[in-house]
C-alpha cells in the first residue's frame, strides 16, 4: 500500500522494518521510453528487449521481503495499468523517491510502500540522503554521511561519498550499499594502479 510521506513514514518502517531485511537502492529504469536506449546508450536493439532484460535483473537481484528504495524515474513510457502491473511484477518492498519523469498517476499508485521527493535513512551507523538529483552539499556531509542519487546515468564524476545507484552504474540491477562502498573501493585502488603505472619511469 503506498503512503504519501507526511515526515513520519521513514521512522515508522524504521520501526517496523526486520533487521534482517536486505535493502537495495536503484533508479532510472525508464521503463517503456525508448528515448532512453539514445541518450544513456543502453546496448538494447529495441525497448522491449531493454524491458524485458532489466525485469529479468531486478527479479535475479531481489526477493520478496528485500525492501528497495527507487530513486526516480520509473516508467516513463508506459500508462497507469502498465505501471501497476509492473510493479506487481518487480518483487520487493519498494519505496519511491521521486524524479523529474515520474507523473502523478506513477506516483499515486498503490504498489508503492511509500513515496516522497527527498528521504533520510541510516544502514549500519551510517546516514544516508536520498534524492533523484544528486547534490554538492547535502546534510551531514561533513560528518560521513553518504548521499544516493539518480538521474545522472553514470555520466557525472561523483564527490566523495557520492553514490549513482542508477541501473547505468550497476549492471541494470539493483544494488546494496555494502556492494556500492565495495565498488568505490576496488574503482581507487584502480586508479591508484593505474597513477603508479603513469609515473613509472621506462
Amino acid at each position: 500500500m503506498m503512503v504519501e510521506d507526511d515526515g513520519n513514514v521513514a521512522a515508522a518502517w524504521a520501526l517496523s522494518r526486520p533487521k534482517a531485511m536486505p535493502r537495495f537502492f536503484t533508479s532510472d529504469t525508464h521503463f517503456g521510453d525508448a528515448r532512453i536506449l539514445r541518450s544513456a546508450k543502453r546496448p538494447f536493439p529495441t525497448i522491449a528487449e531493454h524491458d524485458r532484460h532489466l525485469i529479468e535483473r531486478w527479479r535475479a537481484t531481489i526477493r520478496a521481503g528485500d525492501e528497495v528504495w527507487f530513486l526516480g524515474d520509473f516508467a516513463p513510457g508506459y500508462g497507469t495499468q502498465a505501471v501497476g502491473a509492473l510493479l506487481a511484477e518487480l518483487p520487493g518492498v519498494k519505496h519511491l523517491v521521486t524524479g523529474n519523469n515520474d507523473d502523478a498517476a506513477t506516483r499515486a499508485h498503490p504498489g508503492w510502500a511509500s513515496v516522497q521527493d527527498y528521504r533520510e535513512l541510516s544502514e549500519d551507523g551510517t546516514a544516508l540522503v536520498l534524492c533523484h538529483y544528486a547534490m554538492r552539499s547535502w546534510n551531514g556531509s561533513t560528518r560521513g554521511s553518504l548521499d544516493l542519487h539518480g538521474h545522472s546515468h553514470n555520466m557525472l564524476k561523483p564527490l566523495p561519498r557520492q553514490f549513482d545507484v542508477g541501473v547505468d552504474a550497476w549492471g541494470f540491477a539493483p544494488v546494496t550499499l555494502a556492494d556500492m562502498l565495495a565498488g568505490r573501493r576496488d574503482w581507487m585502488v584502480r586508479q591508484r594502479g593505474s597513477l603508479s603505472q603513469e609515473s613509472a619511469p621506462d
